[in-house]
């Protein structure tokens, strides 16, 4: 969503005008993919023993910790997918037939990161994928849909959503770290350890920071304190994360922090895009 509402900003002051019908289906097709997506990682992360009791401290899965039967989340996902699809009917129609095209591919991927026989997300490849498709693919994507075509510089700012994002997945497989090893999870965050892996969060986030700094100062260095306080204030919100720690017990704070360095980063892209 923060995706989408960065994107949707910047096309709106870059092209002056606006399709809101095409807006509308292009945002509804996003938000039933993402929750499709949602739905199936719940199912599949019970079905496989990645959520389980003896590891998960999040209230939030249900399946786990609710005892609600799995199979609606199956249920919910194939619903959310069907919805999907007629919205991405629909828009091809009204924009271009791009959009089946990236649409099944998400789709595709979504299904897969959890499902199928090689689920990307017990690969080192999830942050390639999570921070590709619903950072960078998804800015662009916006951008040639609602702005009818990409320019240059959309292509400059599809990097730092996918490097942002990219480090909410890292964040939240170095808090599970100690479950995917019991249950062979071979994740990035695996790989690397704790120590490095703490340093990748650092590093994801920094290059957010930097590749938004990059446009700013060379379109309208007079907006650089808007990214200096808003790059300010995520280092404050990055400090309570380190000095938290990331394991299962500090999940919950830890998933809300960069959470909140997202919405953040986002506020601060938005008044960027806005005032350049």
């Amino acid at each position: 969503m923060s995706t989408f509402l960065a994107a949707f900003t910047w096309v709106l002051v870059s092209r002056k005008t606006i399709n809101l019908l095409v807006a509308a289906l292009f945002l509804a097709a996003v938000l039933a993919v993402d929750m499709g997506t949602t739905a199936f990682n719940s199912f599949f992360d019970f079905w496989r023993g990645t959520d389980d009791a003896d590891w998960n401290r999040e209230s939030d899965k249900v399946l786990v910790h609710a005892h609600v039967a799995p199979g609606w989340a199956l249920v919910a996902g194939l619903g959310c997918y069907t919805a999907a699809a007629i919205f991405g009917l629909l828009l091809a129609g009204l924009s271009t037939p791009w959009v089946l095209l990236f649409g099944t591919l998400g789709m595709i991927i979504g299904y897969a990161y959890t499902g199928g026989p090689w689920p990307i997300s017990r690969s080192p490849l999830g942050e390639v994928f999570a921070g590709g498709f619903l950072g960078g693919v998804l800015f662009g994507l916006t951008c040639f849909v609602l702005g009818s075509g990409l320019r240059s510089q959309d292509f400059l700012l599809c990097f730092p959503s996918t490097f942002l994002v990219a480090s909410i997945l890292t964040v939240n497989n170095t808090c599970d770290l100690q479950g995917d090893l019991a249950t062979g999870r071979r994740t990035l965050s695996g790989l690397l350890g704790p120590e490095l892996s703490s340093l990748l969060i650092l590093a994801e986030g920094g290059l957010a920071w930097v590749t938004l700094g990059f446009f700013v100062f060379s379109n309208r260095p007079a907006l650089g304190w808007i990214w200096g306080v808003g790059f300010i204030l995520s280092l404050a919100i990055y400090r309570g994360m380190f000095k938290r720690g990331f394991s299962h017990d500090t999940k919950g704070p830890s998933m809300r922090g960069i959470l909140s360095v997202l919405a953040l980063f986002t506020l601060t892209e938005i008044l960027v895009f806005i005032f350049t």
